[in-house]
C-alpha cells in the first residue's frame, strides 16, 4: 500500500487543520492507520491510530480531546481533525499503515511523505 500525507501548513495558536492520508492499493481499507510526528531535536511521537473498521482509536495523552482520527473506506483516506493547536503541536506528520492495529511506529510497515504543521504562537 502507498500512502499520501496532505493538509499541513502554517496556523496560529488555536486554529484548526485538517491532515488527510491517502491510501493506495486494491487492500488500503484493511489496513489500519497510524499518525505519528516529528520535530526537531525530539523523537518520533505517537499521535493516533484508527483500526482498518474505524471502531477502535488510541490518542496519545497530549492530544486527547483535541484532535480526533477518521476514516473513510470509500475514499481509501483517513483523516486526522486537529483542533485547538498549539506551537509544540508543530511537527512533521507522517502517515503509516499496518494490519495490525498499535502505537509502536516500529510496527508500521507502510509510511508516507510527510506533512508539516506549523503552529505560531
Amino acid at each position: 500500500v502507498q500512502l499520501q500525507a496532505s493538509g499541513g501548513g502554517l496556523v496560529q495558536a488555536g486554529d484548526s487543520l485538517r491532515l488527510s492520508c491517502a491510501a493506495s492499493g486494491r487492500t488500503a481499507s484493511s489496513y489500519a492507520v497510524g499518525w505519528f510526528r516529528h520535530s526537531p531535536g525530539k523523537e518520533r511521537e505517537f499521535v493516533t491510530a484508527i483500526n482498518w473498521s474505524g471502531d477502535s482509536t488510541y490518542y496519545a495523552d497530549s492530544v486527547k480531546g483535541r484532535f480526533t482520527i477518521s476514516r473513510d473506506n470509500a475514499r481509501n483516506t483517513v483523516y486526522l481533525q486537529m483542533n485547538s493547536l498549539k506551537p509544540e503541536d508543530t511537527a512533521v506528520y507522517y502517515c503509516a499503515a499496518d494490519f495490525t492495529l498499535s502505537v509502536v511506529a516500529t510496527d508500521y510497515d507502510y509510511w508516507g511523505q510527510g506533512t508539516l504543521v506549523t503552529v505560531s504562537s
